[in-house]
């Protein structure tokens, strides 16, 4: 019997179970791993989730047409035409970046550093990754000069790379690549005759409105599917919702048939009570606006604190525009962690947060970082609050860095950051 691809599970979901083991043991732990944004459901969702809740039919593979009319309206604010035909909709933004692969085929071209599951999916739709760097400070958006230069190298090797993956905003680094980078790498897709996947769920958390995230759909507009989701935005992480919107031209309603026909066979159709509730938090009603805007706010706040302990105890960090993420570099402090810690790469650094303070990280080398990186990815996702009671507290509070579980928590980060950098310092906390 044939053996299927091996991919690990995901080090994200994977360093969620483990410091939940842990907690379940009565340790005192504190998640930096996940990227799960812990917040509470805004109400008004909540209300139509339930209200829907009798819809149990199957309903059109490519999503309601209610939901796709929303999400054809949320990108049309957004500066994208974009017409609900254009739209597919899945159970979750990840299964369609899968299924997305599958419909374009051939290897894919990834940045490094990347998120987690862009070369497992790859290698899951029978595939390989083709890595490739992006620039200082840039994430997610591979260097348009180096995907030239892998794509024809890998051509030349007899590989068949079809698509290029950008994240925009950026999961790991929480960087956003500037307008004339995205658009170089619009430009080497289209002379490299590459689809481009551009993974957009960050694209509301960006701190300063003014200045978005853009989309390589506006440079290259006939070659780029966009996939977005309610996940980071309005933490909904269990509803599974996610939507994508295809190229317009025969390009793009080929590859839309593909992408459907797939769906068919995978999840069917999207959820139907779920996609009700999507479809009104698509339109953005003023609640809507004003939750994603609290949710923004605080995570500014708290990845500038955290930022603050991580610049102190020495490592380098390009500055965060977006997101809960932050990915320092430790290698400044290489020969001091070496002597003082046996530390030698990301993986050290992440066991030494955890094992000694109970802070789980995720090393550099789970977004495909090479050996001796000593970047680790942090993420301020669950320190917002226990309960929900906390959570909403946090997301009204002028100053979330005034509350004590958040003060806490970010004290409790910076300890173990100055302990590192150190060699000295308080013993691993216990309960």
């Amino acid at each position: 019997m044939p053996v299927s691809t091996p991919v690990p599970m995901s080090a994200t979901l994977a360093a969620d179970e483990a410091l939940a083991r842990r907690r379940a043991a009565g340790e005192r732990v504190l998640s930096m791993a996940s990227g799960e944004i812990g917040l509470p459901v805004l109400p008004a969702l909540r209300e139509r989730l339930a209200a829907a809740a009798g819809e149990n039919a199957y309903g059109p593979v490519p999503g309601s047409p209610e939901l796709r009319a929303a999400a054809a309206g949320y990108w049309r604010r957004r500066g994208l035409a974009t017409d609900p035909g254009q739209v597919v909709a899945g159970p979750g933004s990840k299964p369609l970046l899968f299924a997305l692969l599958l419909a374009i085929g051939g290897d894919v071209a990834v940045p490094v550093p990347g998120w987690v599951s862009y070369g497992a999916q790859a290698r899951l739709a029978g595939a390989e990754p083709l890595p490739v760097p992006t620039r200082p400070g840039e994430g997610g958006v591979p260097d348009p000069e180096l995907l030239r230069e892998a794509v024809t190298a890998a051509r030349r090797a007899g590989r068949d790379p079809r698509a290029v993956v950008v994240t925009v905003p950026d999961n790991p680094t929480g960087t956003v690549a500037p307008p004339d980078t995205v658009r170089a790498l619009a430009e080497a897709a289209r002379e490299l005759d590459l689809v481009v996947v551009s993974d957009e769920i960050y694209c509301d958390l960006v701190y300063d409105t003014s200045a978005p995230a853009h989309s390589p759909a506006r440079y290259a507009p006939e070659r780029t599917v966009v996939t977005c989701g309610l996940t980071k935005n309005l933490a909904l992480g269990g509803w599974r919702t996610g939507v994508a919107r295809l190229p317009d031209g025969e390009a793009g309603r080929e590859l839309g048939t593909r992408l459907v026909s797939v769906a068919s066979q995978i999840w069917s159709s999207p959820p139907a009570p779920v996609q009700s509730a999507a479809a009104y938090a698509f339109g953005e009603p003023p609640e809507v606006i004003a939750q994603v805007a609290a949710a923004r706010r605080l995570h500014g706040t708290v990845v500038r604190a955290v930022a603050g302990h991580l610049v102190a105890a020495g490592a380098a960090l390009a500055p965060v525009a977006a997101t809960c993420y932050l990915y320092p570099d430790f290698a400044p402090l290489r020969d001091r962690l070496a002597a003082a810690h046996g530390v030698y790469d990301g993986d050290g650094v992440a066991r030494f947060l955890g094992e000694r303070h109970g802070v789980g990280v995720l090393p550099g080398s789970a977004f495909g970082e090479p050996a001796g990186s000593l970047r680790v990815r942090l993420a301020t996702s669950r320190l917002y609050g226990a309960d929900d009671g906390q959570r909403l507290a946090a997301l009204a509070a002028p100053d979330p860095l005034a509350l004590p579980w958040i003060a806490g928590a970010v004290a409790w980060a910076g300890e173990a950051l100055a302990d590192l950098a150190a060699g000295a310092g308080p013993a691993a906390r216990r309960p």
